[in-house]
Protein backbone atom coordinates (compact mmCIF):
# COMPACT_ATOMS: atom_id res chain seq x y z
CA UNK A 1 0.00 0.00 0.00
CA UNK A 2 1.15 3.56 -0.51
CA UNK A 3 0.00 5.99 2.02
CA UNK A 4 0.82 9.12 3.43
CA UNK A 5 2.87 7.53 5.86
CA UNK A 6 5.66 6.82 3.32
CA UNK A 7 5.53 10.33 1.81
CA UNK A 8 5.18 12.18 5.02
CA UNK A 9 6.58 10.16 7.99
CA UNK A 10 4.49 8.61 9.99
CA UNK A 11 3.70 11.51 12.63
CA UNK A 12 2.49 13.84 9.83
CA UNK A 13 1.18 10.86 7.98
CA UNK A 14 -1.45 10.11 10.83
CA UNK A 15 -2.26 13.72 11.08
CA UNK A 16 -3.05 14.10 7.70
CA UNK A 17 -5.18 11.05 7.69
CA UNK A 18 -7.10 12.30 10.52
CA UNK A 19 -7.32 15.71 9.30
CA UNK A 20 -8.75 14.48 6.21
CA UNK A 21 -11.16 11.47 7.91
CA UNK A 22 -12.72 14.07 10.00
CA UNK A 23 -13.37 16.62 6.68
CA UNK A 24 -15.12 14.06 5.01
CA UNK A 25 -16.76 11.66 8.05
CA UNK A 26 -15.59 9.10 6.83
CA UNK A 27 -13.61 6.21 8.91
CA UNK A 28 -9.57 6.36 8.46
CA UNK A 29 -8.86 2.79 7.14
CA UNK A 30 -11.38 3.85 4.43
CA UNK A 31 -9.61 7.33 3.99
CA UNK A 32 -6.34 4.86 3.30
CA UNK A 33 -7.67 2.86 0.90
CA UNK A 34 -8.92 5.81 -1.06
CA UNK A 35 -5.40 7.14 -0.42
CA UNK A 36 -3.48 4.39 -1.34
CA UNK A 37 -4.96 4.15 -4.86
CA UNK A 38 -5.41 8.33 -5.13
CA UNK A 39 -1.49 9.03 -4.14
CA UNK A 40 0.02 6.58 -6.91
CA UNK A 41 -2.43 8.17 -9.44
CA UNK A 42 -1.46 12.01 -8.71
CA UNK A 43 2.25 10.93 -8.78
CA UNK A 44 1.87 9.30 -12.30
CA UNK A 45 -0.20 11.99 -13.41
CA UNK A 46 2.72 14.52 -12.38
CA UNK A 47 5.27 12.40 -13.48
CA UNK A 48 3.29 12.35 -16.92
CA UNK A 49 3.55 15.62 -17.25
CA UNK A 50 7.19 16.41 -16.25
CA UNK A 51 7.61 13.85 -19.10
CA UNK A 52 8.19 16.50 -21.73
CA UNK A 53 10.16 19.28 -21.38
CA UNK A 54 7.19 22.24 -21.30
CA UNK A 55 5.33 19.98 -18.63
CA UNK A 56 8.34 19.87 -16.76
CA UNK A 57 8.79 23.29 -16.77
CA UNK A 58 5.32 24.08 -16.44
CA UNK A 59 5.48 22.13 -12.98
CA UNK A 60 8.63 23.86 -11.74
CA UNK A 61 7.27 27.10 -12.24
CA UNK A 62 4.27 25.70 -10.22
CA UNK A 63 6.11 24.54 -7.51
CA UNK A 64 8.35 28.01 -7.24
CA UNK A 65 5.36 29.89 -7.45
CA UNK A 66 2.81 28.28 -5.05
CA UNK A 67 4.44 25.18 -2.74
CA UNK A 68 8.40 25.98 -1.93
CA UNK A 69 7.76 26.41 1.15
CA UNK A 70 6.37 22.84 2.41
CA UNK A 71 4.45 25.69 4.59
CA UNK A 72 1.25 23.32 4.10
CA UNK A 73 2.92 20.09 5.79
CA UNK A 74 2.97 22.39 8.71
CA UNK A 75 -0.59 23.37 9.02
CA UNK A 76 -2.46 20.34 8.21
CA UNK A 77 -4.99 21.17 10.87
CA UNK A 78 -6.14 24.01 8.32
CA UNK A 79 -5.99 22.41 5.19
CA UNK A 80 -9.86 21.72 5.11
CA UNK A 81 -10.93 25.57 5.79
CA UNK A 82 -8.29 26.79 3.35
CA UNK A 83 -9.32 24.78 0.60
CA UNK A 84 -13.23 24.79 1.47
CA UNK A 85 -13.79 27.68 3.46
CA UNK A 86 -16.17 26.31 5.91
CA UNK A 87 -18.12 24.97 2.96
CA UNK A 88 -18.66 28.32 0.70
CA UNK A 89 -17.63 27.67 -2.47
CA UNK A 90 -14.70 30.68 -2.83
CA UNK A 91 -11.66 30.83 -4.01
CA UNK A 92 -8.58 28.74 -2.12
CA UNK A 93 -5.08 30.80 -2.05
CA UNK A 94 -3.08 28.85 -4.84
CA UNK A 95 -1.09 26.60 -2.11
CA UNK A 96 -4.42 24.80 -1.36
CA UNK A 97 -6.27 24.79 -4.51
CA UNK A 98 -7.26 21.06 -4.85
CA UNK A 99 -9.43 21.41 -7.49
CA UNK A 100 -6.95 23.56 -10.15
CA UNK A 101 -4.00 21.43 -9.07
CA UNK A 102 -6.18 18.05 -9.88
CA UNK A 103 -6.93 20.20 -13.01
CA UNK A 104 -3.46 20.38 -14.35
CA UNK A 105 -2.42 16.75 -13.30
CA UNK A 106 -5.61 14.96 -14.60
CA UNK A 107 -7.40 17.07 -17.04
CA UNK A 108 -10.57 16.67 -17.68
CA UNK A 109 -10.15 12.66 -16.40
CA UNK A 110 -10.44 13.95 -12.47
CA UNK A 111 -14.08 12.78 -12.29
CA UNK A 112 -13.01 9.47 -13.62
CA UNK A 113 -10.64 9.55 -10.98
CA UNK A 114 -13.49 10.40 -8.20
CA UNK A 115 -15.66 7.82 -9.44
CA UNK A 116 -13.39 4.64 -9.64
CA UNK A 117 -11.80 5.36 -6.50
CA UNK A 118 -15.67 5.34 -5.09
CA UNK A 119 -16.34 2.36 -6.85
CA UNK A 120 -13.52 0.26 -5.06
CA UNK A 121 -13.75 1.70 -1.74
CA UNK A 122 -17.34 1.93 -1.30
CA UNK A 123 -17.15 5.58 -0.50
CA UNK A 124 -19.61 8.40 -1.86
CA UNK A 125 -17.81 9.74 -4.76
CA UNK A 126 -18.28 13.63 -2.66
CA UNK A 127 -16.42 12.46 -0.21
CA UNK A 128 -13.76 10.43 -2.36
CA UNK A 129 -13.54 14.46 -4.24
CA UNK A 130 -12.85 15.68 -1.14
CA UNK A 131 -10.04 13.52 -0.62
CA UNK A 132 -8.49 14.26 -3.79
CA UNK A 133 -9.02 17.84 -3.17
CA UNK A 134 -7.06 17.95 -0.11
CA UNK A 135 -4.48 15.36 -1.20
CA UNK A 136 -3.30 17.46 -4.32
CA UNK A 137 -2.01 20.35 -2.05
CA UNK A 138 0.01 18.16 0.25
CA UNK A 139 1.53 16.02 -2.65
CA UNK A 140 2.42 19.46 -3.82
CA UNK A 141 3.89 20.98 -0.87
CA UNK A 142 5.60 17.61 -0.19
CA UNK A 143 7.35 18.33 -3.64
CA UNK A 144 7.99 21.69 -3.48
CA UNK A 145 10.15 20.73 0.04
CA UNK A 146 11.96 18.00 -1.70
CA UNK A 147 12.97 19.99 -4.46
CA UNK A 148 14.16 23.23 -2.41
CA UNK A 149 16.12 20.69 -0.37
CA UNK A 150 17.61 18.99 -2.75
CA UNK A 151 17.92 21.81 -5.41
CA UNK A 152 15.98 19.65 -7.94
CA UNK A 153 15.11 21.91 -11.15
CA UNK A 154 12.96 20.90 -14.00
CA UNK A 155 14.92 19.07 -15.27
CA UNK A 156 15.03 16.70 -12.58
CA UNK A 157 11.79 17.00 -11.53
CA UNK A 158 11.42 13.41 -13.60
CA UNK A 159 13.70 11.54 -11.80
CA UNK A 160 12.66 12.88 -7.98
CA UNK A 161 9.03 11.56 -8.86
CA UNK A 162 10.05 8.28 -10.34
CA UNK A 163 12.11 7.97 -6.81
CA UNK A 164 8.76 8.72 -5.28
CA UNK A 165 6.82 5.80 -7.12
CA UNK A 166 10.21 3.41 -7.01
CA UNK A 167 8.86 1.61 -10.34
CA UNK A 168 7.82 -1.25 -8.17
CA UNK A 169 5.12 -3.37 -8.46
CA UNK A 170 3.55 -2.55 -5.18
CA UNK A 171 3.32 0.95 -6.31
CA UNK A 172 1.85 0.34 -9.44
CA UNK A 173 -0.50 -2.33 -8.12
CA UNK A 174 -1.85 0.03 -5.29
CA UNK A 175 -2.98 2.00 -8.43
CA UNK A 176 -5.42 -0.35 -9.56
CA UNK A 177 -7.20 0.20 -12.37
CA UNK A 178 -6.42 3.90 -12.22
CA UNK A 179 -3.61 4.22 -14.80
CA UNK A 180 -6.08 3.18 -17.75
CA UNK A 181 -8.34 6.85 -16.51
CA UNK A 182 -6.53 8.93 -18.70
CA UNK A 183 -8.52 7.82 -21.49
CA UNK A 184 -11.69 8.16 -19.92
CA UNK A 185 -13.49 11.59 -19.55
CA UNK A 186 -16.73 12.34 -17.63
CA UNK A 187 -18.06 15.26 -17.79
CA UNK A 188 -21.52 15.87 -15.99
CA UNK A 189 -22.72 18.89 -17.77
CA UNK A 190 -21.19 18.47 -21.25
CA UNK A 191 -19.99 21.73 -21.66
CA UNK A 192 -16.14 20.05 -22.49
CA UNK A 193 -14.52 20.37 -19.37
CA UNK A 194 -14.98 18.82 -16.08
CA UNK A 195 -12.28 21.13 -14.13
CA UNK A 196 -15.49 22.81 -12.10
CA UNK A 197 -17.00 19.23 -11.44
CA UNK A 198 -14.73 17.77 -8.58
CA UNK A 199 -15.06 20.64 -6.82
CA UNK A 200 -18.80 20.59 -7.32
CA UNK A 201 -19.15 17.15 -6.38
CA UNK A 202 -17.56 18.18 -2.66
CA UNK A 203 -19.56 21.18 -2.44
CA UNK A 204 -22.35 19.38 -2.90
CA UNK A 205 -21.64 16.32 -0.27
CA UNK A 206 -20.00 19.38 2.24
CA UNK A 207 -23.51 21.41 2.08
CA UNK A 208 -26.25 17.68 1.88
CA UNK A 209 -24.36 15.83 4.86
Amino acid sequence: MFSLDQLLGQDRGNEAVDQISQSVGAEPSLVNSAISMALPAILNGLANNASTPQGAESLNNALDRDHSSGGILDNLGGLAGAIFGGGQQQAPPPAADGSGILGHIFGNSQNAVAQDVSQKTGLNVGQVAQILMMLAPIVMSYLGQRKQQENVGADGLGGLLGGLLGGGQAQQASAGGLSGIASAMLDSDHDGSALDDIASMAFNYIKNK
